[in-house]
């Protein structure tokens, strides 16, 4: 799996690759739910408290019901975390706005394969700009897209509730679909080496993320479980310990 481009200064250690019994887990706060009032604040808390990468949503009020931040909200963050930024392009069509992104400062771009007309360009132009490349699963979208691209591919996203707003409850039959991209993942893995990331995205809690990571995910997007549960002094320690002793149990 290509080496996550890190921004100026001390690069963070790689992550250990997601094995049958080994796995490693990696929480993604969302700044959908963030104060964006005090934007830059908020990454650097969550940071300090563990977090390992920033999932940043991206909406165009076209491809979903809803408008959100584009690059220059990445180029601002950019510069308060050294944690991989987690670009998920809720837009159409994609491409023009990929390049935008990388420049910005993202480490991971992923986008939907309904929004690109030639998904295996899309994905090939988010490596070349230097980036780690992912498609995103609608809970209806079928899973026939990964057919011929898994070679492009480092990180899937599935949607555990449909795109367009946060704080929506988790859609149940996305832990069948885990288990499926799981199984996928698998078996490319035994047949090349290359390891590809399981992310899940939506209604992740504290009560049901050992659940989500028995079924097969190794990243977790959590956005209102965690920002709306700041400790005492506004860091979120408390809330992404909880969710990493969750995951301690998952499996047993």
């Amino acid at each position: 799996m290509p080496t996550i481009r890190m921004p100026a200064g001390p690069p963070a250690p790689p992550a250990p690759p997601h094995t049958m019994s080994t796995p490693t887990y990696r929480i993604a706060p969302s700044i959908l739910s963030a104060d964006f009032a005090r934007l830059g604040e908020e990454v650097r808390r969550v940071t300090e408290a563990g977090a390992d990468w920033i999932h940043f949503d991206v909406m165009d009020n076209h491809y979903v019901p809803n408008l959100t931040v584009g690059p220059l909200v990445c180029e601002a963050i950019r510069p308060h975390v050294t944690a991989p930024i987690d670009v998920h392009l809720m837009v159409r069509p994609v491409d023009r706005i990929i390049p935008d992104f990388a420049k910005a400062g993202a480490n991971i771009i992923t986008f939907h394969p309904e929004a690109s007309d030639h998904i295996d360009r899309s994905l090939a132009l988010i490596r070349d700009h230097g980036c780690q490349a992912g498609l995103v699963f609608n809970p209806a979208t079928p899973l026939h897209h990964l057919d011929h691209v898994m070679d492009r591919l480092d990180v899937i996203l599935l949607m555990s509730v449909n795109p367009g707003f946060g704080g929506q409850s988790f859609i149940p039959e996305t832990l069948n679909k885990l288990r499926a991209v799981r199984a996928r993942i698998d078996a490319y893995t035994a047949r090349t080496g290359r390891q590809i990331l399981l992310e899940v995205d939506g209604g992740v809690k504290v009560d049901n993320i050992a659940e989500i990571a028995a079924a097969g995910a190794d990243t977790f997007v959590a956005g209102s479980a965690v920002f709306s549960k700041p400790d005492a002094d506004g860091g979120y320690r408390g809330i992404l310990g909880q969710l990493r002793d969750a995951l301690a149990t998952a499996g047993r």
